[in-house]
């Protein structure tokens, strides 16, 4: 092989190894597509161009990928794609219910089995037993079957 090929195995190896330090890092992949082209240019070097070529590619390929590591990795640079936002939203759970039995409410929509009912200034989804109640009228919870509230209309 000629040195032009050579020096394109080793380009490619950096890239890959630039690519999986930098912008993906984790996939390992990458970084092993890199350092194979980066192994297979320096044994090429050793063997087509001779020793002393191949003491400069290995040399220079291993005080390259030293420096990409260094860079890539302080916590300084590894601080800017770490998720350190926190999420502080939370799910209703329905084991522990809020609507208990007997509490009355007011349709907010039709419910043919299923709409939307208010409790003490909260939106919750019900159903019925079957019946269709029209927007406004006043419902009373059963109890919660599956993770539904049953209602019924209130008299």
């Amino acid at each position: 092989m000629d040195w032009l090929s050579i020096a394109a195995l080793l380009l490619f190896g950096l890239l890959f190894v630039v690519a999986e330090v930098v912008f993906i890092p984790g996939t390992t992949l990458v970084g092993l597509v890199g350092f194979v082209l980066l192994a297979a240019g320096i044994w090429l070097g050793y063997r087509d161009l001779g020793t002393s070529a191949g003491h400069v590619a290995l040399s220079i390929s291993a005080g390259v990928v030293g420096l990409i590591l260094y860079i890539g990795l302080r916590p300084k640079n590894l601080a800017k794609m770490a998720l350190t936002n926190v999420n502080y939203a939370r799910v209703h759970d329905v084991r522990q219910p809020d609507v208990q039995p007997g509490v009355t409410g007011r349709a907010l929509s039709a419910l043919r089995p299923a709409g939307t009912a208010l409790f003490h200034d909260d939106r919750r989804e019900v159903v019925t037993r079957g019946e269709f109640l029209p927007v406004g009228t006043t419902v009373r919870v059963l109890g919660i079957e599956h993770n539904r509230i049953v209602v019924e209309q209130a008299v």
